[in-house]
Parts: structure tokens; sequence; C-alpha cells
């Protein structure tokens, strides 16, 4: 690395720590205001919804809406599987997002609060923004990230809720939607700051 690169890292660097110094408070803040459930289930959305978290901590909105919209929809589907939803209507379409989460609702596999959270998450400018619409410049996106992670927090503390058990292991409140193996343990996601 020759004088003129070191100095770019350095000058990057402290550019980078400056940043962060002035922004840590706002992201604690909105760290704290997802209220977001601290572990869920270890499938193949979990990543993501952390990501999702920190992306939206970090202030990048438009990116956490994207992938909420995502999370969303891989978790209907998730929830369509594990109760043996068919997601083919008889003519052979596919069910729409929307369409499976009625069904859900109407066959009580999801509260109405649930319900709620994925159609509002669902009907967020969802068009719009996975296709670049020009609309998108009119979008609030930090309020909209902010409730979009808001309502996944509501789906995820439905699906993944659990309770302390004394010996410090957990006990879903829905085992269907953890993978527990024969010995009772289950792979989680945990997500911290």
């Amino acid at each position: 690395m020759n004088e003129s690169d070191n100095l770019k890292r350095i000058q990057l660097r402290e550019a980078i720590q400056s940043e962060l110094k002035a922004s840590i408070e706002d992201k604690v803040t909105r760290y704290l205001e997802v209220n977001h459930q601290l572990m869920i289930g270890a499938h193949y959305f979990s990543a993501a919804s952390t990501e999702c978290i920190y992306l939206y901590r970090d202030g990048y909105f438009i990116a956490s809406v994207m992938m909420s919209h995502a999370i969303n929809e891989g978790i209907i589907k998730f929830v369509a599987e594990r109760n043996n939803i068919e997601r083919q209507k008889n003519g052979g379409d596919t069910k729409s997002i929307e369409e499976l989460i009625e069904e859900l609702r109407e066959g009580k596999l999801i509260s109405e609060a649930c319900a709620h959270a994925s159609n509002s998450i669902w009907k967020s400018f969802r068009a719009d923004i996975h296709h670049m619409n020009p609309t998108v410049t009119e979008i609030p996106f930090q309020k909209l990230a902010s409730q979009n992670l808001q309502n996944l927090s509501t789906i995820e503390r439905e699906l993944f809720g659990f309770d302390y058990a004394e010996h410090g292991g957990i006990i879903p409140h829905q085992p269907k939607y953890w993978d527990i193996n024969a010995d009772g343990k289950t792979a989680v996601s945990i997500r911290f700051a």
C-alpha cells in the first residue's frame, strides 16, 4: 500500500467514525422503537428479518421497506406450508399473498392482528417500490419502514412467541413454527443490537 492509499484509508476511517458518533443516538432510538422479537426460529427468512432490523436501525429506509415486503411474503408462505394450505388455486394459478393471508385468517390460523399487520406490509406501496415507479419519490420511506418493521414485529411475536422455562430453555407458544428436534432442542436466530 502506497502513502496515498494509506492517507485515503485514514481519512475514510475518520469520516466513518465521525458519522457513527453523530448518528448513534438515532440508531439506538430506531432499534428500540421496533420492539422486535429477540429470538425466532432459524428458518430461511430469519437472517433476512434480522438484517432488515439492522437496515432500519442504520437508516437504510428504502432497503428495509423492500426487505420487509419479501420477509412478510416468506413468512406467509411458511405459515401456509406448516398448516398444509395449498398455494395453488383450482384453476392452477398461484394464490396471491393477500389471498393466503385471508385464508389463514378465516381458518383462525393467524389472528386478526397478525392478518392486519401482514396486509399492511403487503399494501405498503409494494408494486411501486419493487418496480421503481416514478411515484417512489412521494413515499415517506422512514415512516413506512418504521410501520412495516413494527408490523413485522407483530407477526413474529405471534408466530414465534415463547416463554422461558425454569431450566433456562424456551417454551414456544406455537411449536409448529419451530423445528424442534427429538431431544427438545431447536435452532434459533437471536437478534441483538
